[in-house]
């Protein structure tokens, strides 16, 4: 067998397509949490708290839901306002179901970008750094119930 590495791409959209449909068909509210952070978010900026924006993704809540390769996006009214929501999908931090809370707290993966546009190190790439060193990435998320 070779040792010849396959790079895989991200399989943050699969998830969060699957997770959105597991959580509809069980008859239960999609929400996702957003780092509003990431470069191209385009959100409503009046709703983001300590750079996160929880957003209900559900049929009765937005219209023209698409969950592709690369982003999320779909109108939505907000106070009233009409907008148009862009998240590349990097940005995703968490899916959910506001019922019960299930759902899943996405990482960081290896090799996707990070907000700067630089691909994410694996653990073999960081091994030659010293512990003095601040990690790079995404602060992680918490559920305080």
């Amino acid at each position: 067998m070779s040792e010849h590495k396959v790079t895989m791409s991200s399989s943050r959209p699969y998830l969060v397509r699957a997770f959105n449909d597991w959580i509809l068909d069980n008859h239960c509210t999609p929400h996702i949490v957003v780092d509003a952070s990431i470069q191209g978010v385009q959100v409503p900026a009046d709703h983001v708290a300590n750079g996160q924006i929880v957003l209900n993704v559900s049929p009765s809540a937005v219209k023209a839901l698409i969950i592709g390769d690369d982003a999320l996006e779909f109108s939505a009214r907000f106070g009233g306002v009409p907008m148009q929501v862009y998240i590349p999908l990097q940005a995703v931090m968490a899916i959910y179901a506001r019922e019960n809370g299930e759902g899943m707290v996405f990482g960081s993966e290896p090799g996707s970008p990070d907000p700067d546009g630089t691909a994410r190190s694996t653990d073999s790439d960081r091994e030659g750094k010293s512990e003095g060193e601040r990690p790079s990435g995404r602060p992680s998320l918490k559920v305080v119930k």
